[in-house]
């Protein structure tokens, strides 16, 4: 049975939730159904996941019809969470679909008040409610008082929704730590992504084409960060750890591959260092280049300070690419340590683990992969196998067309 569909996410840039988000519209119109996707107004240096959902075409005919949401913004604003929360609902009733599907914090709370409210109200009991768990809003790095919102938001929409899908089960343990929601709302289904793309490169964006075309000698040792420059992404920590490695082997390069609000302070800091000619920033890359990047890269480096289950850690071993990352979250049911982690054995491994923060951790990681050259392949190529039935959107999409069927059975 077809269904009407209605996804809300606070803003479209370009980020993991954007891209599960679109991904999972994508793949329900391929199946039938009619899909619908509501945004705030999308600014900033991040990009946009706008053009690709707008122009998206199934092979059934079927396209995402597309809702801006002016007043949903990603700020606190009394003023305009109001205006928000009854745009929605004016949508919501005019779409009158299945299911409702909310994205992120900000969309997440105001979408599910304003379905939940038609629900409650309509006589067949529709739309059920679901919402998507990417990264919890509250974190240890925020003001008491700012979580303190955060968390009785959470737990004031987790009262009206049906199901919470968590892309990673730490996003289940750290909401119902904070006594948000119900053990039985809660269900993971693991963030999807175009595996084939990392799977299967064109000839132009092979390893050594990429390496050639960025720059990179044969004998480089290329460490990449996919993410954007940012607070709490690590770059700093990057420069910190690596800084005196990077001076004592000129063959050692940095590739950053993203965009964001420090890069001119980072990118300041390299100049300082003398380290220009060893860091290679591409600034912002299309969604559909990121494969090709990481196949460029020897190992890949993700230091987050916070995360949901971040894209990048899959998506770089999707390329055989290991991974040295920080413990953040949801980090480690991709990136397996076997001396890190308990019940890990040594032939799961796929990358190494550091405690957030922990330069001197960081620096012995990306020693130990530069040092063990046929270990890091291994693990690599073991992460790709993992990963290409775990991550791969089909599975999500499958995964989330059960999950709606229960939904509505709940709201029933």
């Amino acid at each position: 049975m077809a269904l009407t569909i209605l996804h809300i996410s606070t803003r479209l840039i370009q980020g993991g939730s954007q891209e599960n988000t679109v991904l999972s519209c994508e793949g329900q119109a391929e199946l039938g159904h009619d899909v619908h996707l509501a945004y705030g107004p999308i600014f900033g240096p991040e990009g946009s996941s706008f053009d690709r959902a707008n122009d998206f075409v199934a092979s059934n005919g079927k396209k995402i019809t597309m809702h801006e949401v002016p007043n949903m913004v990603r700020q606190i604003s009394a003023t305009k969470d109001i205006k928000g929360y009854f745009e929605l609902k004016k949508l919501i009733e005019e779409i009158q679909p299945d299911v409702v599907h909310t994205h992120s914090s900000k969309a997440g709370v105001l979408g599910r008040a304003a379905a939940w409210s038609v629900c409650k109200r309509s006589k067949d009991k529709r739309p059920a409610v679901v919402h998507t768990v990417h990264g919890p809003p509250f974190h240890r790095y925020l003001p008491r008082w700012k979580n303190a919102i955060y968390i009785a938001s959470e737990r004031f929409a987790a009262k009206r929704c049906h199901v919470i899908v968590s892309v990673a089960d730490a996003m289940t343990a750290q909401f119902r730590a904070a006594k948000i929601g119900k053990d039985e709302q809660f269900v993971t289904v693991r963030s999807g992504m175009e595996t084939e793309k990392f799977l299967n490169p064109i000839p132009t964006e092979t390893r050594e084409a990429m390496r050639a075309e960025l720059g990179f000698g044969d004998d480089d040792f290329v460490i990449g960060t996919v993410a954007r420059l940012a607070e709490h992404k690590g770059h700093d920590d990057v420069i910190d750890a690596l800084g005196d490695e990077l001076k004592a082997n000129p063959k050692w390069k940095l590739l950053w591959v993203g965009d964001g609000w420090w890069s001119e302070r980072l990118l300041g800091r390299v100049k300082e260092m003398g380290l220009s000619d060893q860091v290679v920033a591409t600034g912002l890359v299309p969604g559909d280049r990121v494969g090709a990047m990481m196949r460029a890269m020897d190992v890949l480096l993700h230091p987050s300070y916070r995360e949901g289950l971040p894209r990048t850690v899959p998506q770089a071993l999707l390329c055989a690419v290991p991974v040295v990352a920080s413990d953040a979250d949801g980090t480690r049911e991709a990136c397996l340590d076997w001396k890190y982690l308990d019940g890990v054995d040594e032939s799961e491994a796929t990358g190494i683990l550091f405690p957030i923060g922990d330069a001197q951790s960081l620096r012995d990681g990306v020693e130990w992969m530069f040092a063990h050259p046929q270990e890091r392949k291994v693990m690599g190529e073991r992460g790709q196998a993992m990963c290409t039935e775990m991550f791969a959107s089909g599975t999500m999409v499958g995964d989330l067309e059960a999950m709606y069927r229960r939904a509505m059975g709940l709201a029933k």
